[in-house]
C-alpha cells in the first residue's frame, strides 16, 4: 500500500570554510532551517528538525510556509534526494518528483538520446523507455528538433521534452513545488490537462505553494513550516488561516 512516514526527521548540511555573517545569512536565505557554527571553520545548516509526517492513499497534503521555511527540503527527502542525517524515512509507492524536471540531462546529447537518459534517471528500463518513446516524442511536438543536440534547444523546448519524459508514467506518489507552467499558451493547455491527469490519478500528493487558491483546488490536509520544521499540521482552513495570521504579524 502507498504511504510516507517519517519518523524525528532531521537533516544537517554541513559547510566547510564559511566564514563572514554574510556567507551564513546567504545560506539561510536559500536553505532555510537554523545555523550552527561549531568553530570558525565549519558551519551546520540544521536544514529539518524532528519532522514528524504520515501519510496515506488518497491524502492531499499542501506545505505552507514562508520562504526558507523547509518546504523544498522536505520534497527532496520524500523523492529521495536527501538522505536524512537522523530519524527514519519511509516511502513505500513509486515516486514522481518535479523538482527539477531537466535533472539527469545532457546538453550535447539529441533530444531523443536524452529522452533515453531521463527516463533511466527516473528509474525506467530500457524496455519501459523504448515502448513510451513515440509518444514522449508526440507529446513534445518538437519533431525534427529531436535529432539535434539539447544545446540548441530554447528554455522552453528544453522543458517540452523534460515534462514530457518526466509525466509519462504515472507515480504513486507525486511531488510538486508550485505548479509548472510549460512553453506557448497552446502548449501550456496541453501541459495542464496531462498534469491534472497525473495528480488526480496519484494516491498521495505533496504540493508546496503560495497560492491559497492552488492549494484549496488540489490539497485537502496541510502542514505549517517555519526554521525546518513542522509547526502545526490539520485541515487546509486552518493552516491557511494560521499562515495568515503569522503574516499579518509579520
Amino acid at each position: 500500500m502507498t504511504s510516507i512516514t517519517l519518523r524525528n526527521v532531521g537533516v544537517d548540511f554541513p559547510i566547510y570554510n564559511a566564514r563572514g555573517r554574510s556567507l551564513k545569512a546567504n545560506v539561510l536565505r536559500r536553505v532555510g532551517g537554523h545555523i550552527d557554527s561549531h568553530d570558525g571553520e565549519i558551519v551546520t545548516v540544521e536544514a529539518l528538525r524532528d519532522i514528524n509526517l504520515e501519510l496515506r492513499s488518497g491524502d492531499r497534503l499542501g506545505l505552507v510556509g514562508h520562504n526558507g521555511a523547509g518546504k523544498s527540503t522536505l520534497l527532496r527527502v520524500l523523492a529521495g534526494a536527501y538522505e536524512p542525517s537522523r530519524g527514519v524515512a519511509q516511502i513505500n509507492g513509486t515516486v514522481s518528483s518535479l523538482l527539477d524536471m531537466t535533472m539527469g540531462m545532457d546538453p550535447e546529447l539529441t533530444g531523443r538520446e536524452n529522452i533515453t537518459l531521463r527516463g533511466i534517471f527516473l528509474g525506467m528500463t530500457f524496455q519501459e523507455i523504448a515502448e513510451l518513446t513515440p509518444a514522449v516524442e508526440e507529446f513534445t511536438e518538437l519533431g525534427g528538433f529531436l535529432e539535434l543536440p539539447m544545446r540548441t534547444y530554447s528554455t522552453g523546448m528544453t522543458l517540452r521534452l523534460a515534462f514530457a519524459v518526466s509525466t509519462a508514467v504515472q507515480p504513486d506518489i507525486l511531488l510538486l513545488d508550485e505548479m509548472i507552467s510549460v512553453g506557448d499558451a497552446n502548449f501550456a493547455d496541453k501541459a495542464e490537462s496531462r498534469m491534472e491527469q497525473v495528480m488526480e490519478n496519484s494516491s498521495i500528493l505533496v504540493l508546496a505553494s503560495h497560492d491559497p487558491a492552488m492549494l484549496k483546488r488540489y490539497c485537502n490536509k496541510a502542514v505549517l513550516m517555519n526554521g525546518g520544521q513542522i509547526v502545526a499540521a490539520g485541515s487546509l482552513g486552518d493552516i491557511l488561516e494560521q499562515h495568515s495570521g503569522t503574516e499579518s504579524v509579520a
